[in-house]
């Protein structure tokens, strides 16, 4: 079995550091750049998980309410490939107005299948502000996490059969920041 970072890794010239580093609360806002989930209500229990992946195919559009019934998904990592991150790069404009998310109806079945994460190279599952938030709050009530900006590549999804999770829950911030590994077979 072979292991790869999935994670970003920021640097502090990073533009996405520079940004949250102007911020009046810096500290949230550290927490919500590179490899993250977001805790609003609820968060992880443990602060490192191993659990078996189901990738979604995004690159032509989101899964629907059919697509999410295909599949076993309980208690596994839902990995929803966009390309959005290996197209546009990490914290680009292009990044941020990319559409990589799921209708309401959609989020419900995915929930009913009951996985532990969601895992997607892109800036969220729901549009951003208020959508955003309260489609994370919906996964947290249902024991389920989404991991924000992973580093996702076609050729990276094809055999990735687990990932591992490691999330920094020391922080006060709304924003946990993860190391996640894919591992293949």
């Amino acid at each position: 079995m072979k292991n790869h970072p999935l994670h970003i890794d920021i640097s502090e010239n990073h533009p996405a550091y520079l940004w949250a580093k102007k911020q009046s609360d810096s500290v949230n806002a550290f927490g919500h750049i590179g490899t993250h989930l977001d805790c609003y209500t609820a968060q992880p229990q443990c602060s490192s998980y191993k659990v078996d992946v189901v990738v979604f195919e995004c690159r032509e559009g989101m899964p629907t309410v059919a697509d999410f019934g295909k599949f076993d998904l309980k208690g596994k990592a839902v990995v929803l490939y966009t390309g959005v991150l290996d197209r546009c790069g990490y914290g680009t404009d292009e990044y941020g107005q990319q559409n990589t998310f799921l209708t309401s109806d959609a989020l419900d079945a995915l929930l009913a299948a009951t996985p532990s994460f969601v895992l997607i190279d892109a800036c969220g599952i729901g549009g951003h502000g208020s959508e955003h938030q309260e489609f994370d709050m919906r996964c947290e009530k249902h024991g389920c996490f989404v991991i924000e900006n992973i580093l996702l590549t076609a050729e990276s999804v094809k055999y990735l059969s687990s990932v591992k999770i490691d999330i920094d829950l020391s922080t006060p911030s709304t924003g946990k920041r993860c190391q996640v590994w894919g591992q293949t077979e």
